[in-house]
């Protein structure tokens, strides 16, 4: 078997240090007894670790060491800092520079600008957020729908020659400004309106300088698998590295595809094709309201939308369209389960669903109804939903596939403000308290590896993700015993529990359950960067 990446670079590192008992070595931080879980899915063994600066210096056997900070982590889980590589915490990092949500998870990473959507330009956003100060590492990919909409619009129609050109060039500038990859949000306008030719002009730019690309793929239900072909040939054909994020079976009468989809994913890489995968650990999904329209409905933005809704014959093809959504799609079957997360005009609908926000309009509850509800609430400007219509079968078998890593598709949020999905508190706690401990569907080192040293593997941060001699200080220390979810779909704003201590570039940001005044986080730039 053919070792990752990423192991082969730790092979290469400084070898484990262990000090006779006559010596002694002072650290900026020494961790002590621990359980170590390296990060790389090698079996855990008994360790200390010591650090210096932001760097590892030594990992072993340490007797007589000494740290300036002492962390005793006997009868505790060592591990490297998670890295979430599907996070919309762009959206939230310069409001909440300390991202509690993701640290009491064990998460020092986050990957913003997924689903076609970043900041454009980038360097600008890039130096906001490292001169604000953040607690956690800050990385990006620069989304394809941005960029369609800078050049073409929300036009539905072919870019031109010249316009495909154009994308190329901010293609270019912003993986020089530190992009990891390309990100696309096939799903969504402006990307659903991309023909498939146009995604794999921009994917040659951002492979040949070293990025991935990452999808949100153009159908999660009854055309999974084509959507999934195609993430698939943008890849082999973009000449880059291809991940399908937030892999999930939408709509009852779809659930079980994912053995095909897995299937689809092992055959590419069995003819090599870089392939992988990414999910949360959630039977409900979390977007915009408007999910429930027809694409086209959507061509032009908002004041286009409202025109539509107001013409009768268009009005009724759209709802039509929601209709369906509601009984076979993302409303799986009772507009129960579709609930409000946020909506700027109306506070007061965050945690409701369909069905409640209907009653309250004085109609009775069908899907008819509701699909006007849906109309009412996106005519106003739409709002963010939830929408539980994915199985755990698909959730736990996608999970088990070796080419699965772990990912919130969360955010950082205002605590106690709107109603977001569970995955932005839990994601990364709820696999290690339910799908490993409680369900054993990984062991605890292979969830840490789909955790860190893989995503890392992936980005090419090649300086984190796994614990060695010489790697970045990214160390969280959780009991396995006790670290779980509390964040739920009626009560999300819960903190996860079990993370004692997370180390950022080698400084507590999180130390004894408490979010400290240190303030470690970084920018992280992806392997174009070039310093202006």
């Amino acid at each position: 078997m053919k070792l990752h990446r990423i192991a082969i670079l730790a092979l290469s590192l400084p070898a484990i240090v262990q000090l006779t008992p006559g010596q002694t070595r002072q650290f900026d931080v020494l961790v002590t007894g621990a359980r170590v879980i390296d990060g790389s899915g090698a079996p855990w063994f008994y360790g200390d670790i010591g650090i210096n600066g932001d760097t590892i210096a030594a990992i072993g056997s340490l007797p007589g060491a000494t740290g300036k900070l002492k962390l005793d982590a006997k009868g505790l889980v060592v591990a490297p800092g998670f890295i979430d590589i599907h996070s919309h915490g762009d959206r939230g990092i310069l409001r909440v520079p300390t991202a509690e949500n993701y640290l009491r998870e064990g998460v020092t990473t986050i990957v913003g600008g997924p689903d076609g959507s970043s900041a454009l330009p980038l360097a600008p956003f890039l130096d906001s957020v490292s001169k604000k100060g953040v607690s956690i590492n800050y990385s990006t990919m620069v989304g394809q729908g941005t960029i369609r909409t800078q050049v073409v619009g929300l036009a539905n129609r072919k870019a031109t020659p010249e316009e495909i050109e154009r994308m190329k060039q901010l293609t270019a500038q912003a993986m020089r400004d530190g992009a990891f990859g390309l990100s696309s949000g096939l799903y969504y306008v402006p990307g659903n309106f991309t023909p498939i030719e146009e995604v794999i002009e921009l994917a040659k730019v951002a492979g040949g300088m070293g990025g991935m690309y990452i999808s949100h793929m153009r159908e999660e239900s009854s055309h999974s698998l084509d959507s999934v072909r195609e993430t698939i040939r943008i890849g082999e054909e973009g000449g880059l590295p291809t991940q399908v994020t937030h892999h999930k079976i939408i709509g009852k009468a779809n659930w079980g595809m994912s053995v095909e989809t897995l299937k689809l994913v092992e055959q590419a890489r069995a003819r090599g094709v870089d392939v992988t995968i990414d999910q949360y650990p959630y039977t409900a999904s979390g977007t915009g309201i408007a999910a429930l329209f027809p694409q086209w409905a959507l061509e032009g933005g908002q004041k286009s939308v409202v025109e539509r809704l107001n013409a009768p014959e268009t009005r009724a093809r759209i709802k039509a369209v929601i209709v369906n959504n509601l009984q076979f799609d993302r409303g799986g079957g009772d507009p129960k389960n579709v609930s409000i997360s946020s909506c700027s005009f109306d506070a007061s609908l965050a945690g409701k669903d369909l069905a409640e926000i209907t009653t309250a309009r004085g109609a009775p509850v069908n899907f008819e109804t509701v699909a006007d509800t849906a109309m009412e609430l996106q005519a106003k400007g739409g709002c963010g939903a939830i929408y539980h219509a994915i199985g755990e079968e698909d959730v736990v078998r996608i999970m088990k596939s070796p080419y699965t890593m772990i990912a919130s598709d969360g955010e950082i949020p205002v605590f106690g403000t709107a109603s977001p999905h569970p995955r932005s508190y839990g994601t990364f706690a709820r696999v290690l308290g339910v799908y490993v401990r409680e369900q054993h569907v990984l062991t605890l080192e292979e969830a840490v590896r789909r955790m860190s040293g893989y995503p890392a593997e992936r980005l090419k941060m090649w300086d984190r993700g796994i614990l060695r001699p010489g790697m970045k200080a990214d160390v969280v220390i959780f009991d396995p015993a006790t670290v779980s979810d509390k964040a739920e779909f009626r009560n999300p704003h819960q903190y996860s529990v079990g993370f004692r201590d997370v180390l950022v570039n080698g400084k507590p940001a999180l130390r004894n359950g408490e979010v400290t005044a240190e303030r470690p986080g970084r920018v992280l730039y992806g392997p174009a960067h070039q310093k202006n």
